[in-house]
């Protein structure tokens, strides 16, 4: 019904536009009101309540039933003009596209370069160049050497320490970077930077001991090597300003034995003095406080100062002299002997043929220890056969000692002391064992030959019980490692006074083994050690571990400033020399050992309490039947062997033959 009455409303409101002269679309009725027709309700008065006047319909109110639509006076119908219809909203505008990414042409050519398989340097492998690849992606691929074009103080400080590489014995060539131009081009700043972050890489591995490798000279030769991260490298680099050269520098060891063979390379790439030479008569070694004719002319020829007695050989003379012989390899004592007088009458260094071969070879070996080598430590060298105990840094006792034989050679390597063994059994290795095994297979006693036989499992051992021909002594000095050696005593004193003492199967024996004891052990001393021989076998820990480093140096400088040279006793320096590249292989075969230097008095690190001592007699009773003695005595413990019989020398009989007579020559 209400659909209906709609309708003549439409063609009213059309009438009336038609009357008007409008346009007949002007008119058309809104599309929602010819299907969505709305009604007023009208509101109803409450009962009682006078109803108001009817209000004025509006233009556009529905009539009630199909009476005509009533206008208001000031709205006329004729004037009626029905709504305009609402415009459709325009189509919402389309999400503008992003806009592309700022591509910095640096970092892009940085990470284009490292993206190159193209080598940067010689020898920086794989690993540090993944290594350097992660350590710019961290830093956006950004140059960290060149700002704006130039390099920064860090790089020129770097450079610097690069070109100098050759003081330390590496190889300037080795660590080459291309030069920068006035305005370089995105490329050539990234191959510069990266190059110089490879060269520094490089250098710092090289320092550490990265430029052989010690597998490769002996599977004996098994040092930890100290390789810095290159990403460490860099890190550590980047933030030194001025300082990053000296910071470079210092991975490069600074133990002295290595600063005075450097010192000794030095001395001998250095250009000649512009000293004229000096001949100076013949005449008397000159030591300080004396008096001579020579001495002016000394004086002249170092530019120092007269005094009111010019024939003073006082100490400015002395310590000219002294800085001239360490100039030229001689010992620096500052005494004016025959040798110092031919130096001076020389213009030049005098060398011996391969000297500066052995000198970075040996200079090499100190880059494989650790370096901090501890300010407590045990340093053995192998070819000088000899021992030294380091406390807070200076040598306070040292022993001479038996090496390994050529054919068993001790290994080199570093360890932590942790304990010491009294009246240690010692079991025969497996090596030497398994060619007694068809033998103790059968047979069926608990003994042979002075060893227990230990069958656990079905496996053989033979234990050789303490005692006065143990093999090992009555002392051994634990440092567990992976070559299963340590240090030892051992019955056979006499094998000591040889000059090249190189008897054993790979463990190192010490001369005076309880004195060496009293300088490793904080707690015991010699004589309290002693009397615990013959008590059975006892442990004794050390409160803190103690270094101790097996080395390898045949080139080292003495007290004095001197240039040693010792013997190549396991031919490792050829092989070294090969992978240096250093050409020539030295000079020949070194066929006299030095003279044995006289030991050190032991200095204890701090006193120590003194000890009550027991009277006691000798915790072995003396054997009393005829014998014949080897060797010294030195614990007065009466070591004997029935006449006639032949004396164990070493490991009893099984790794180390007799030695031949004691001979100056090497070979």
């Amino acid at each position: 019904m209400r659909a209906l009455r709609s309708t003549p409303v439409a063609l009213a409101a059309l009438l009336a536009g038609l009357m008007a002269g409008e346009p007949a679309h002007a008119a058309s009725p809104d599309p929602s009101a010819l299907t969505t027709p709305v009604e007023t309700p009208t509101p109803q008065p409450d009962a009682g309540t006078k109803s108001p006047a009817p209000a004025p319909a509006p233009a556009d109110a529905k009539p009630d039933g199909d009476g005509p639509v009533v206008g208001t006076p000031a709205n006329p119908v004729s004037d009626y003009k029905p709504p305009e219809p609402t415009p459709e909203a325009p189509p919402a505008p389309a999400a503008a596209a992003p806009a592309p990414p700022v591509v910095e042409p640096l970092p892009t050519a940085v990470a284009a370069r490292l993206a190159d398989p193209a080598s940067l340097l010689t020898r920086f492998g794989t690993r540090e160049r993944e290594a350097l690849k992660s350590f710019y992606e961290a830093h956006a691929d950004k140059p960290v050497w060149i700002v704006d074009g130039a390099w920064t103080p860090e790089a020129r400080a770097i450079a610097s320490r690069l070109g100098a590489a050759g003081e330390d014995g590496l190889d300037p060539r080795a660590y080459s970077v291309p030069p920068l131009a006035d305005h370089p081009d995105d490329k050539a700043v990234a191959e510069a930077d990266l190059r110089l972050s490879a060269a520094a890489i490089l250098y710092a591995r090289d320092a550490r001991g990265g430029r052989v490798n010690p597998a490769s000279i002996s599977r004996l030769i098994t040092p930890t090597l100290e390789l810095p991260p290159a990403d460490a490298v860099l890190t550590k680099l980047s933030g030194a300003g001025p300082k990053a050269g000296e910071v470079l520098q210092a991975y490069n060891p600074a133990t002295k034995g290595y600063l005075a063979l450097k010192a000794q390379l030095a001395a001998l790439k250095a250009p000649r003095s512009g000293r004229a030479p000096l001949t100076l008569p013949p005449g008397p070694t000159l030591k300080l406080g004396m008096h001579d004719r020579r001495v002016p002319a000394l004086r002249t020829h170092f530019g120092l100062e007269a005094t009111s007695d010019p024939t003073a050989y006082d100490a400015p003379v002395a310590d000219a002299v002294g800085q001239f012989q360490r100039e030229r390899g001689l010992p620096g004592d500052g005494s004016l002997n025959v040798r110092t007088a031919m130096a001076l009458a020389d213009s030049g260094r005098a060398t011996k043929p391969g000297e500066e071969a052995e000198i970075l070879v040996n200079m090499e070996r100190w880059r494989w220890l650790p370096s901090d080598l501890g300010t407590d430590y045990v340093l053995v060298n192998v070819p000088e056969f000899r021992l030294r105990i380091v406390r807070g840094g200076t040598v306070r006792d040292e022993a001479r000692v038996i090496v390994g034989k050529p054919e068993s050679p001790t290994p080199i390597f570093s360890g932590q002391m942790e304990y010491a063994v009294v009246n240690p059994s010692w079991y025969v290795p497996p090596s030497i064992l398994k060619t007694m095994v068809p033998k103790l297979a059968s047979y069926g006693g608990k003994t042979w030959g002075g060893y227990e036989i230990v069958r656990r499992g079905g496996h053989i051992s033979l234990r050789q019980p303490p005692g006065e021909k143990n093999a090992l002594g009555f002392i051994k000095f634990m440092f567990p490692n992976q070559h299963a050696v340590y240090l030892h005593d051992t019955p056979n004193r006499s094998l000591f006074s040889a000059s090249t003492r190189a008897f054993s199967h790979g463990c190192v024996r010490v001369d005076d083994p309880f004195r060496f004891a009293d300088a490793v052990l904080p707690d015991w001393s010699e004589e309290r050690l002693k009397r615990l021989i013959g008590k059975g076998e006892k442990t004794l820990r050390l409160p803190q571990k103690l270094p101790v480093h097996i080395a390898y140096f045949t080139a080292s400088v003495d007290e004095g400033g001197t240039l040693r040279r010792l013997p190549d006793l396991y031919g490792y320096d050829a092989p070294i020399r090969a992978a240096l590249g250093l050409p020539g292989g030295g000079g020949p075969a070194i066929a006299r050992l030095p003279k044995e230097p006289s030991r050190k008095v032991a200095e204890r690190p701090e006193p120590r309490a003194a000890r009550p001592i027991r009277a006691a007699a000798h915790p072995r009773p003396v054997a009393t039947r005829p014998a014949r003695s080897y060797g010294a005595d030195p614990y007065g413990l009466g070591r004997s062997a029935r006449a006639g019989e032949r004396p164990e020398y070493g490991e009893p009989g099984l790794w180390t033959p007799e030695p031949a007579p004691a001979s100056r020559s090497f070979w």
